[in-house]
């Protein structure tokens, strides 16, 4: 099952449990692990605590982690520091399922890291 996320900005984090956890139902799930993959090179999927101010700070914290050096992609060397935060984060999330739903920790979300929107980025989901 294949879901859509539109983001907003050109850098954000976008809490998409909700929306993997209505797919789940969806697709009849029940127990076992729900894999979640986001089909893109300039956006990454991992679990974050979302207190007011985390997702800016995660932010940053990205933006320290890539150097900033004369990059020589050819299609667009501005971008080259997303792909590579992007391979860092990493493109999925495996989660255990019970009883239809996502078996996270009492703060734990599943956020989309975007990187190089606005875009609408496709995200597979496997339960």
């Amino acid at each position: 099952m294949n879901l859509h996320v539109q983001t907003t900005k050109r850098k954000e984090i976008v809490d998409i449990t909700r929306l993997v956890e209505e797919e789940i139902l969806k697709m009849g799930a029940s127990d076992g692990a729900c894999l979640v993959f986001v089909k893109h090179t300039t956006a990454a999927l991992t679990t974050a605590d979302l207190d007011p101010g985390t997702d800016l700070d995660m932010l940053d914290a990205f933006d320290l982690i890539v150097p900033k050096l004369a990059y020589r992609h050819p299609h667009n060397p501005a971008h080259v520091p997303d792909h590579i935060m992007s391979s860092i984060i990493g493109p999925s999330v495996s989660v255990p399922v019970r009883k239809g739903k996502l078996e996270l920790g009492t703060w734990q979300r599943v956020v989309l890291v975007e990187l190089d929107g606005p875009r609408e980025r496709e995200i597979a989901i496997i339960c």
